[in-house]
């Protein structure tokens, strides 16, 4: 998907948008994002809770973000909740294109009431995931907690990205919840933001990421 040209300063950068369509014989996805927006999205994956966390995750990292999953929810949340993951993975990867003059590392600390979330970014293209969160309940909603590590999971693994996540504290399920997903977002929205001191260059000794 291509865009209109952004300005930063005095140089013209193609807007980094990505559309991913994602066919299974277990689910249906279209993403689109755009890593220069608004925080403006518009999401649908079947399952509330999931949907409500996705929200947050485009709202604090200034991502627009378009989801639409059909999933075979019939069975369970697994599949519709990790391709999500995958499909918005992969959108922001290709959106990122060469990841020339991007930031590359981002840590946030995220507070929600009586909760502290920890979170470090870097867009390495090693993909790996730390998950050091807890949930004392099953369900969020009609979501199952368990599948809260398995979105970031695929999601790290398709966008490329060595993710730290990590609850410091907290009581409340839905606010560790949302917690890690406005961490994750802020984090993200530094990480993928263009540095103007090293526009144009690839944030790597190796000169590839």
């Amino acid at each position: 998907m291509v865009g209109r040209s952004r300005y930063w300063g005095r140089m013209t950068t193609p807007a980094r948008t990505a559309t991913i369509s994602r066919r299974t014989s277990e689910t249906s996805i279209d993403v689109t994002v755009n890593l220069d927006g608004t925080g403006a999205y518009t999401i649908s994956t079947g399952i509330g809770f999931f949907d409500h966390m996705l929200e947050q995750l485009s709202r604090h990292s200034l991502i627009d973000l378009d989801v639409k999953t059909v999933g075979d929810l019939h069975i369970d949340q697994h599949h519709t909740v990790e391709d999500t993951g995958l499909a918005i993975g992969a959108a922001i990867l290709k959106a990122l294109g060469e990841k020339r003059g991007i930031r590359r590392y981002a840590d946030a600390l995220s507070p929600m009431d009586e909760t502290l979330t920890r979170v470090a970014i870097d867009i390495s293209g090693r993909p790996f995931l730390v998950w050091k969160t807890e949930f004392s309940q099953k369900r969020l909603g009609e979501m199952d907690t368990e599948m809260f590590e398995h979105f970031f999971h695929s999601f790290a693994q398709e966008a490329g990205l060595t993710l730290h996540i990590e609850t410091l504290y907290g009581a409340n399920n839905h606010h560790i919840a949302e917690a890690a997903f406005k961490g994750v977002a802020r984090a993200l929205r530094e990480a993928v933001e263009i540095d103007p001191r090293k526009a144009g260059v690839i944030p790597s000794t190796k000169g590839t990421l």
